[in-house]
């Protein structure tokens, strides 16, 4: 799926709950990224994945957290290799983003803060380590 496929897909809810794995979350944060500066970006990945969990029925999916972190995540990627300009080759050269459980973002958040409802309520930064 291209990027604007991607968007139109999670914003119109056509595409199914099953299909929306990690890796299409990160192809999203990405999508979200090249199309809008980092701070609408961030509205707009934020709106798309609350409407598609809710229209899923499960809105207790959706973690502020792990979604701003995510983002960020991905656009200090995007930052640092400016030359990668569509997504097969940003995934590939990148591919550690698209593992969930080995991937990065475990470096920086512990399993505790993100079990906390307040995480999943209200972004909150990683402690230091």
């Amino acid at each position: 799926m291209t990027d604007d496929e991607l968007i139109t897909a999670v914003e119109s809810l056509s595409l199914p709950l099953q299909a929306f794995t990690h890796s299409e979350h990160v192809h999203l944060a990405w999508a979200c990224l090249r199309r809008w500066p980092l701070l609408d970006a961030l509205r707009e990945f934020r709106r798309l994945l609350v409407a598609f969990a809710t229209h899923h029925g499960k809105p207790g999916l959706y973690h502020e957290t792990v979604t701003f972190a995510y983002l960020l995540l991905v656009f200090e990627r995007m930052a640092r290799t400016p030359a990668l300009t569509d997504w097969n080759t940003f995934s590939r050269e990148h591919a550690d983003l698209l593992s969930w459980r080995d991937g990065p973002f475990f470096s920086y958040y512990d399993a505790g803060i993100l079990g906390d409802p307040r995480a999943r309520a209200a972004f909150i930064l990683p402690e230091p380590r």
